[in-house]
């Protein structure tokens, strides 16, 4: 087994595993009292203390000097998803549910690939077919996700819900809100993704553009967090809770190592490519969810979420056929370039002059 081949998946697979738990523990948070300004400080502390050292140790020789641009660039990446996606994300969570946030988080590749397009990262020929399906499936994405939030429809009973009170997930939640804050949130992660994309190019240390984000997002989130909460020093506080197990696994798990491995995926496969396994996210998420929250789902979000991943999956195919494309272009390029190389190194060769031996 080629690991090379492997690593990306094994890689995006992990991180969708992480954010699926994350989801969950999140929204426990939330229900608790967390601010949601404070949360994204706490978390990007926690990575930002845990990927530091890493950087600094293992990257001590292979990591290139930070140049005025690709401080711009981090600056940015600190702004973007620490701050901006990550409190939009946590607003929409507070007004819906773990199930509703993993199903309207499948937007990601439609809106990944927008933003390629846009900034001309991603091709689009019109009379090709590779370029109607992701066309096509990003328009079906985005009607899915107007179905998760529009649609209601009859609730579908789960034996380990059926007996629980319907107070338990329901009050409170907000379906348009919600997903006004989770668009904003996927918007912000499909544009770090790019931009995380664009600065590996020029910085490629992966543990430290981590760390180097973790670390920008929380001096400007703490700087937000005590604009907007002036006075309000309750909300720092840490205890042994729910609180403090969300800030640490949001940490590790969703900043640090979810930074670090999605660079790993999009220099190998691209931005589009690690956005294409949201599904995966919103099974586990659903399934939990019933369980902890006893969540119930309806028939318009299953409905949505369905329609949603046959949307995605029509843009993976697109990407999927444009890869293999990319692959057969290259392939002989490289085989005339060695072997152009081989020629000139031989012509070279025959032309050193023949050396005779010294006679005694």
């Amino acid at each position: 087994m080629d690991w090379k081949k492997v690593k990306p998946y094994v890689c995006v697979i992990i991180l969708q595993l992480g954010n699926a738990g994350f989801s969950i523990v999140a929204k426990a948070a939330l229900n608790q009292g967390s601010s949601h300004f404070t949360f994204s400080v706490y978390r990007n502390a926690f990575a930002a203390a845990i990927f530091i050292p890493l950087a600094l140790f293992l990257e001590r020789k292979t990591r290139p000097r930070i140049t005025l641009s690709t401080f711009i660039k981090i600056l940015l990446l600190g702004s973007i998803d620490p701050v901006i996606g990550q409190n939009a994300f946590y607003a929409g969570l507070k007004y819906s549910s773990p199930t509703f946030i993993s199903a309207m988080c499948n937007l990601l590749p439609a809106i990944t690939f927008l933003l390629a397009w846009i900034l001309r990262i991603e091709k689009v020929k019109w009379k090709d077919i590779r370029s109607h399906a992701k066309i096509v499936g990003t328009l079906i994405t985005v009607g899915g996700a107007m179905m998760v939030t529009l649609m209601r429809g009859h609730v579908i009973e789960l034996p380990w819900t059926h007996k629980s009170t319907h107070t338990n997930g329901n009050e409170g939640e907000d379906p348009i809100k919600g997903a006004l804050m989770i668009t904003t949130s996927c918007l912000c992660y499909s544009s770090f993704y790019i931009l995380q994309a664009i600065t590996l190019k020029a910085y490629p240390a992966g543990l430290s553009l981590t760390a180097a984000a973790c670390t920008m997002g929380t001096v400007i989130g703490t700087a937000l967090t005590l604009g907007v909460e002036r006075g309000n020093a309750a909300i720092w506080a840490l205890g042994w809770d729910t609180k403090l197990l969300a800030y640490v696994y949001g940490g590790i798990f969703s900043s640090g190592l979810g930074y670090y491995l999605a660079g790993v995926v999009i220099n190998a496969k691209g931005p589009v490519f690690l956005t294409a396994f949201s599904p995966l996210s919103l099974v586990i998420v659903a399934i939990m969810s019933s369980f902890i929250f006893a969540e119930q789902m309806r028939v318009g979000m299953v409905s949505g979420a369905v329609v949603i991943v046959i949307g995605l999956y029509m843009v993976i195919w697109g990407k999927t056929k444009d890869h293999k494309e990319a692959e057969k272009i290259q392939l002989p390029h490289l085989h005339n370039k060695s072997s152009s190389s081989f020629k000139a190194t031989s012509t070279a060769r025959s032309d050193e002059p023949i050396s005779s031996p010294n006679v005694v």
